[in-house]
């Protein structure tokens, strides 16, 4: 079996509601879901979503090889692109190619692609996050009933600009998760909006009233030092690593003690979601992908390595022409017997659905505001 090629599409996500963080929001948000359908001469299609970067620069490391050989091929579009280097939107497209060779060898072995990585028990455990900072209080607790009805019992608030306005969320967070447990896991991530003395009187404040299970990407990504500095001055743990490209970027955050969650982007992919966990569980570290339904191969990972902790689960539901076979009952999610990924496109609804201008909104969450970590009172209002 040998690859011949591959097309593209772009779908669609409609949250049916505001999305982002501290770094800004989008209203009645619909968001592009790239996608990558990898051709082979046996007739068997991969599918990927995440990115479509430098694929057309990636593509000739692929042309004409085996999708069996997936591991080496992985490394083989690093190689690729050894002179310019595979950090940052060039890892996205490695990684949606990854995903699609993965999908391609299940379906070809006739096994899920949880059993074919090595996993015993098809069951994900996860976590409800609602990208929820522009949601008022009755849409909060709206969406987290929801998955309360699903047997969740952690979530995860977008905070970090206000510490009165944080506590009183987390404990609506709390009040719908207490369905299940009356000890709900509750997260807090900042999204890089601090600065370390900020992070630690921040968190302390909240620790007075609130147990937090962990404070996710308090810090700037690279900032090694400052985050093992405040995983000793804080009780909860500090998590971090989405927005590292590439297991190799974890290595200052590893020798500086940085990490007590390492986390990863569900868009980097699964060979990447692979070797991280394993680098991190030989330093007795638990694993947490972000970002499932970006990418939902990576929940097949987590059945198969030592130490996952929780993956979260942004969306009952994915992409307008995209279907998953997986379900989200018992408090995760619970994946299918189907060879491959299990994740369907519908080209032609694809094409046909297109609307909104998705992260081209310059007021979404992926521009940094100016003064972010810069700001001298924490309290809700740019300043």
């Amino acid at each position: 079996m040998k690859i011949t090629g591959y097309r593209t599409l772009t779908a669609q996500q409609h949250w049916r509601r505001a999305i982002g963080d501290a770094n800004g929001h989008i209203t009645e948000a619909v968001t592009d879901v790239p996608i990558v359908i990898l051709e082979t001469d046996a007739g068997i299609e991969g599918v990927g979503l995440g990115s479509h970067a430098d694929l057309a620069r990636l593509f000739p490391a692929l042309d004409g090889e085996d999708p069996r050989g997936a591991a080496a091929l992985f490394d083989r579009m690093l190689a690729q692109v050894f002179k310019s280097g595979h950090a940052g939107a060039t890892y996205g497209g490695v990684a949606t190619l990854d995903a699609a060779i993965w999908d391609i060898k299940a379906k070809a072995a006739g096994e899920p692609l949880w059993r074919l990585l090595g996993g015993r028990d098809r069951f994900v455990p996860g976590y409800a996050s609602g990208l929820d900072i522009a949601l008022d209080d009755d849409e909060l607790a709206s969406f987290y009933a929801e998955f309360a009805e699903r047997g969740f019992v952690a979530g995860k608030l977008k905070g970090g600009l206000d510490v009165d306005t944080d506590l009183r969320r987390l404990g609506i967070l709390a009040d719908a998760l207490r369905r299940n447990t009356s000890r709900p896991g509750l997260m807090l991530d900042a999204n890089e909006s601090w600065q370390v003395k900020q992070a630690v009187r921040y968190v302390g404040a909240l620790e007075q009233k609130v147990d937090l299970l962990w404070v996710e990407e308090p810090l700037r990504r690279w900032d090694a030092v400052g985050h093992a500095r405040l995983s000793t001055a804080i009780r909860a743990a500090v998590a971090t690593g989405e927005n590292l490209t590439g297991v190799e970027q974890f290595r200052p955050l590893f020798e500086a003690g940085a990490p007590d969650v390492v986390q990863a982007g569900a868009i980097w992919g699964v060979s990447h979601m692979h070797r991280l966990a394993l680098a991190a569980a030989a330093r007795d570290l638990p694993i947490s992908p972000v970002g499932y339904n970006a990418n939902p191969a990576v929940a097949h990972v987590m059945t198969a390595v030592p130490n996952h902790l929780t993956t979260e689960v942004q969306s009952i539901d994915f992409a307008h022409g995209v279907a998953v076979d997986h379900e989200f009952a018992d408090g995760g999610i619970l994946l299918s017997d189907e060879p491959g990924a299990g994740i369907h496109v519908d080209e032609a609804a694809i094409e046909g659905a297109r609307d909104g201008e998705g992260w081209a909104n310059p007021a979404g969450p992926h521009m940094r505001p100016t003064r972010a970590g810069l700001r001298v009172v924490l309290d809700g209002i740019e300043r």
